[in-house]
């Protein structure tokens, strides 16, 4: 081995990123680095990009080195303990706290995003009154097999555009109403979650109904959410309950950490004005609550025709490849990633909560 490149390896070990390396190799005076970073976001890539040439230049300064670095995103995956889904690392529940926001559209799209980074994601459409992924996936009349685990029956999640999908929409006819009371409906989701064999998940996207009512009760109960999104129009009256959204899981009774707020429907563009931009509910609502509760604000999604048409046909947007919307869900979902990894970083693992007393919504930790 060459004494440059035993060098070099000394200054990646330094700085602590040699177990980072993918690749070195070294001819003459020339260094190619091939370096994975844990974070998909940009800035970290360049941040590390930046360390690297500035230790190189300081510690070898009397060679004529030519230094090429390439950094890949390829994130961690970290198991959360406590978790009591065998195999699903991460569970996040996409919640907003009125009716009619996009949320299951941006529950779809997230889905797509994480699974084109290279994750293993399931989604389950908890929205048990009004579910739509059948239809957002284009699998409406699918039903789920059945499939013998440890010589238990278990559920075995569609699959459609990568992703494992259950929902309450697979067992109920497509014009049939789903007219369950509050403990019914908790037990259809208990099976959906029970019951079924997920297998190996980075991530497990909750996509939850509207309010904050039994269902949410009931997810918090059942599984330890690792971290839940807040999706919201920027209009005052959809705000005012997407702070009730964010007040539910941050009760000190629940303690769900809030990974971030998105803005959808943020604002309209016409194709022939691209340039114009209209702020039909308001502008920057969402981006302003969440400075002022203190959580992070992780993207704005406008109002685009073609979103709506991707959803209605069972293609999500976010499958497009080098479009406006489909880079646009990348970012929001890279600033997810971002929030879940301090999250994990700096909080001990979600724990399943016990509700004791319905009224009051008090709770113990199992």
């Amino acid at each position: 081995m060459s004494s440059l490149k035993n060098r070099a390896l000394a200054i990646l070990e330094e700085l602590g990123i040699e177990k980072w390396m993918k690749n070195i190799q070294v001819m003459g005076n020339e260094i190619i680095l091939d370096i994975v970073s844990h974070s998909p976001a940009m800035h970290e890539r360049k941040r590390l990009e930046q360390a690297l040439k500035a230790a190189f230049s300081e510690q070898l300064p009397e060679a004529d080195l030519k230094l090429h670095i390439s950094v890949e995103a390829q994130p961690e995956r970290q198991q959360i303990k406590g978790n009591e889904i065998p195999g699903v690392q991460n569970i996040i529940a996409i919640a907003s706290g009125k009716g009619g926001v996009g949320k299951s559209t941006v529950s779809a799209n997230l889905a797509i995003s994480l699974q084109k980074m290279g994750f293993r994601v399931g989604l389950l459409d908890a929205d048990i009154y009004g579910p739509s992924m059948p239809t957002m996936f284009d699998v409406e009349g699918a039903q789920p097999h059945s499939i013998q685990i440890d010589g238990k029956s278990k559920m075995k999640p569609v699959e459609s555009y990568g992703i494992k999908l259950l929902s309450i929409g697979f067992f109920a006819g497509t014009d049939q109403a789903v007219v369950w009371r509050g403990p019914m409906a908790s037990k259809a989701l208990q099976q959906m979650i029970r019951d079924a064999h997920w297998g190996e998940l980075d991530f497990l996207l909750i996509d939850l109904p509207p309010g904050t009512g039994d269902i949410h009760l009931s997810i918090v109960q059942q599984v330890p959410i690792t971290g839940a999104v807040i999706v919201s129009t920027p209009q005052h009256v959809a705000l005012a309950d997407a702070r009730k959204g964010v007040a539910m899981f941050q009760m000190e009774a629940i303690n769900v950490p809030v990974l971030g707020m998105i803005e959808n429907m943020a604002y309209f563009t016409p194709e022939e004005l691209p340039q114009n931009k209209y702020y039909i509910f308001g502008q920057n609502g969402v981006k302003g609550l969440a400075e002022k509760l203190g959580v992070p604000f992780l993207g704005e999604i406008p109002l685009v025709q073609s979103i709506r048409e991707a959803a209605d046909v069972g293609r999500p947007a976010a499958l497009q490849e080098n479009t406006t919307v489909s880079k646009n869900y990348e970012t929001i979902t890279q600033n997810m990633i971002v929030s879940l990894v301090e999250r994990n970083d700096t909080l001990p693992p979600t724990e399943a909560v016990r509700i004791t007393n319905m009224a009051g919504c008090s709770a113990v930790k199992k």
